[in-house]
């Protein structure tokens, strides 16, 4: 299940409407991590144009008013980071549409640490044989960014995404597609590897801290403890880096928005 199917307010009961005995498959993964990759792949795609992670957060505000929105923007729910990482609450809905029986929550760290050992149990939870586990498992996801800004801009622009829909009904079907297909692969083939910078460790911290009452309330649905996901990255050499300092945190406070005095609410 994608991060836009939890998201979703209507996607459980719609999805239960259509087929009660679904069986839900849901990966989760450290919500500041997630939230630092998506913003990269709203990069990539041209959906999120502000240049830094730090001044993402700050616009929020802006996005949810409607500012701050580019032509190349086509999902402007996206850009409200924190809000897509409620996963108690969506993955309650799930629970409740479905019963935890058949809602199968798969951490990202145990996927990493022991891809064909998931993989198995996922099998499992499908009733699907799981005997053969001889897969190549595959980075098929890598971090990318955009060769051409330019074309990039040029395919995303909402006149040429209209003028494509409103020739669909005019355009024979197979050429339709082909030029469809031209399009797909121009996007593709305008991005490239690239791996993508470590995140500031002051403002990991910071939000590691604004995100751990969620981790929380997670960990107690689950009956599993998370908080490490709360907790500073081991360093390089082994054992915890050293938080960030307080020069670090305080720009980050500012540049964020986040730890209002008295507060640091999560969302």
């Amino acid at each position: 299940m994608t991060v836009w199917y939890l998201f979703s307010h209507q996607a459980a009961a719609e999805i239960r409407a259509f087929n009660p005995g679904s069986r839900i498959i849901i990966l989760l993964r450290d919500p500041v991590a997630l939230l630092y990759s998506l913003y990269h792949q709203f990069r990539a795609d041209g959906n999120e144009q502000l240049p830094t992670f730090q001044a993402a957060l700050m616009a929020e505000d802006d996005r949810r008013a409607g500012r701050r929105i580019t032509r190349e923007t086509y999902f402007r729910q996206g850009l409200d980071y924190r809000s897509i990482i409620r996963f108690t609450e969506q993955i309650r809905r799930y629970f409740d549409a479905f019963g935890r029986e058949r809602v199968h929550v798969i951490v990202y760290d145990d996927f990493v640490a022991d891809t064909a050992g998931i993989y198995r149990d996922t099998l499992n939870f499908l009733g699907v044989h799981s005997g053969h586990t001889g897969v190549d498992f595959k980075v098929i996801s890598e971090n990318k960014s955009a060769m051409s800004p330019a074309l990039r801009a040029l395919m995303n622009d909402p006149l040429v995404r209209g003028t494509a829909i409103a020739l669909r009904p005019w355009l024979p079907v197979p050429i339709f597609k082909a030029v469809q297909k031209v399009g797909t692969n121009l996007c593709y083939l305008n991005l490239r590897a690239k791996p993508r910078p470590p995140l500031e460790p002051g403002l990991r911290l910071l939000l590691q801290r604004e995100f751990a009452p969620e981790v929380e309330r997670l960990s107690t649905l689950l009956g599993r403890d998370l908080t490490c996901w709360s907790k500073p990255e081991p360093a390089a050499a082994g054992g915890f880096s050293s938080p960030a300092s307080a020069a670090d945190e305080s720009e980050c406070l500012a540049a964020t928005g986040t730890f209002q005095p008295g507060g640091g609410a999560f969302g």
